[in-house]
């Protein structure tokens, strides 16, 4: 496959998501697409595929820049809701490739409400979901988690979290953990306001058939559980963390 091909691909993705109104997820196909093209442009020596090309560059950037105003708006009206439909068995659903285009460094706190962070697998997908935020929100500086207690692994699940609070320290993040035995709500606050709404919590990634298959460590080779995740934008995100 060449760049062009490999560009329009990824910018007919784009189409594709803003078709479904997922608009966050195609501006980042459009951005990736039109990059590969203006990429391109630099180093094309035929005059008329240049001509060609920077008008398909205009012709995305000016649905891309439609878009921002769109997500803007949108946020501002408080009306913005995307939706993601994972399909039981799919793949493609790692948290970074699922919501990761939030998580950047107006980032300062992240509150992770679900009520099934006990187990071990459970606390190893809140294990990652930290990793990913670490790498990804330079700012930040605390990460709450409210959850419920296991009786039968209570002792476990507090040396879990007491050895990941440990290590976030050296990257000058906080863990905070609170528990609760009325949570309900399954969802992931960041203080700039995005609310990643996931059905089934953190844990929809189905147990892989061994310990060596692909998706034992790369989460988007990992077949899920039907779920649905809801994205919205509220300009009232208060911390809570104490």
């Amino acid at each position: 496959m060449n760049i062009e091909s490999a560009a329009i691909n990824i910018l007919k993705r784009g189409v594709e998501l803003d078709t479904k109104k997922r608009y966050t997820e195609s501006l980042v196909c459009y951005q990736e697409g039109l990059q590969i093209l203006v990429d391109k442009i630099k180093n094309e020596p035929d005059e008329a595929t240049r001509g060609y090309l920077r008008k398909k560059v205009e012709e995305y950037m000016s649905r891309a820049e439609t878009i921002k105003r769109l997500v803007l708006q949108q946020k501002d009206a408080g009306l913005f809701h995307e939706q993601v439909h994972i399909e039981n068995n799919s793949t493609g659903h790692g948290y970074k490739t699922l919501f990761g285009r939030f998580l950047d460094e107006d980032v300062q706190y992240v509150i992770v409400e679900d009520p099934y962070i006990r187990s071990f697998h459970q606390c190893q997908n809140f294990l990652r979901l930290c990793e990913l935020l670490v790498r990804s929100c330079p700012n930040m500086r605390h990460i709450e988690l409210i959850t419920s207690k296991d009786a039968r692994s209570e002792g476990d699940q507090r040396e879990w979290f007491t050895n990941l609070g440990n290590d976030l320290t050296k990257y000058k993040v906080r863990l905070v953990v609170k528990y609760s035995e009325t949570l309900h709500d399954r969802q992931i606050t960041l203080s700039t306001g995005w609310i990643i709404k996931i059905g089934r919590g953190l844990d929809f990634f189905k147990a892989p058939d061994n310990k060596f298959c692909l998706g034992v460590y790369d989460m988007d080779l990992r077949p899920c559980h039907e779920t649905t995740v809801d994205i919205v934008h509220s300009k009232n995100v208060k911390q809570s963390y104490g």
